[in-house]
């Protein structure tokens, strides 16, 4: 990583020049465990996390726990003055570049924790993410893993204790060196330990049955024990208030919005009347459905219509089914409250992804949210005006929310 492997050429010419000198080995070594000492003591920790466990990381540079005793507390916002990494969190594709140029301007030695399962190995998103890195040890070279989700400060600090350990070993004799990363494929642990655990479980089985069925015979009348079962405390049944009604109603929308548009009809309510929505309860919002050709037509009415007033758009997204995407729009008035779910049906194309007009000149929110059904399902929005990925890699294959996406170098499917 463009780092000198090992102890400079100057002081190993040094220690070995002094050693010829009568006492020479023993004041070596003396100066050495003085400098191991110092340097153990006195490692300067990178402001750097990630994810939940920079709260435990905090907890411990605080006043209950005072990380200030190992002398470690002198946290450094530049990699020039700092001689750790602690890696607390979650670690992502796009953010392992920055990690690793981070490491490799840090100056030598150095050091690297991983702190938590996610650090470690990418902990509950191992299975089925495209975008966690699967382990700080596949980027940098890590010295001390400690497991948890998340730590304790007391995990935390038993861990530097190993790290101060392991410094107070360096020497001419045993230089500081980086160490390799983690090279290997991916593979599903949760079925290879399942399978283990059996393979175990029925070895224990076969070597207790003899005394199993011995105790059998002997004790015909024995059974296994039943624990008491705890009465269940009834508690009584705490009526639901009724949300008050904001704006306009739904039937009233829904009789405005087809007197304009007569084909838009309600989500999962076919054929379905003003009256009929009434029906429904003041805390249902209005789900309509309006043909992809009317799509942009629809989101410019009820904006600019006096009566509507549905200004502000909470929420785009999209939903991937077999033949088609449902591009899903979130709307509300802010002058009055009442919202609307508006979805466009967009037939896929050959290449997997469909079209659809752009309503980012009409809400100016929606300009990330199109980049972002863009850059995660390949949706396109035709006239929008900076169509480009907003997340992921510029070259970052596929688009990972489809359902049939696959990419076995980043993902490992889930086996339960």
């Amino acid at each position: 990583m463009g780092v000198n492997n090992g102890a400079s050429a100057l002081v190993r010419q040094s220690g070995e020049l002094i050693e010829k000198l009568p006492g020479g080995i023993k004041l070596v070594d003396a100066v050495e465990l003085l400098v191991a000492w110092g340097r153990a003591n006195s490692v300067w920790p990178l402001v750097y996390a990630t994810s939940c466990c920079a709260i435990e990381m905090m907890s411990t540079i605080a006043a209950r726990h005072d990380l200030a005793r190992f002398g470690y507390e002198v946290m450094r916002a530049s990699v020039r003055q700092a001689d750790m990494i602690i890696l607390a969190g979650t670690i992502n594709e796009k953010m392992a570049k920055n990690l690793v140029t981070l490491y490799e301007q840090m100056p030598a030695p150095k050091y690297i924790i991983a702190m938590g399962s996610c650090a470690i190995s990418g902990g509950p998103f191992y299975y089925d993410s495209y975008a966690v890195v699967k382990g700080g040890d596949r980027l940098v070279p890590v010295d001390v893993y400690i497991p948890g989700c998340p730590p304790r400060p007391e995990a935390l600090i038993q861990g530097i204790l190993q790290l101060q350990e392991k410094i107070k070993k360096e020497g001419r004799r045993h230089p500081w060196r980086v160490h390799k990363t983690l090279n290997v494929p991916f593979e599903d642990l949760f079925s290879k330990a399942q399978a283990e655990w059996a393979a175990q479980e029925k070895r224990k089985d076969e070597e207790l049955r003899e005394a199993r069925e011995q105790f059998k015979r002997d004790n015909p009348a024995s059974s296994a024990p039943k624990s008491a079962r705890v009465k269940k405390e009834e508690f009584p049944v705490v009526p639901r208030r009724k949300p008050a009604a904001q704006g306009i109603s739904n039937w009233t929308l829904l009789q405005m919005i087809q007197e304009k548009f007569p084909t838009v009809e309600v989500y999962d309510h076919p054929g379905i009347t003003p009256k009929q929505v009434a029906e429904l309860g003041s805390d249902y919002i209005l789900d309509l459905v309006v043909p992809p050709e009317q799509y942009r037509e629809f989101a410019e009415y009820v904006k600019n219509e006096q009566s509507l007033g549905l200004d502000m758009l909470i929420q785009l997204t999209c939903v991937d089914w077999k033949d088609s995407f449902d591009i899903v729009v979130q709307l509300l008035s802010c002058r009055d409250g009442h919202k609307l779910f508006l979805r466009s049906r967009a037939a896929k194309d050959a290449d997997g992804g469909a079209e659809i007009a752009t309503i980012s000149d009409l809400y100016l929110g929606a300009e990330w949210h199109e980049r972002e059904v863009y850059d995660f399902f390949g949706v396109r929005f035709r006239n929008h005006q900076d169509l480009r990925r907003i997340f992921l890699e510029k070259d970052f294959p596929g688009y990972p929310l489809r359902k049939d996406y696959d990419d076995p170098t980043r993902v490992v499917k889930r086996p339960y």
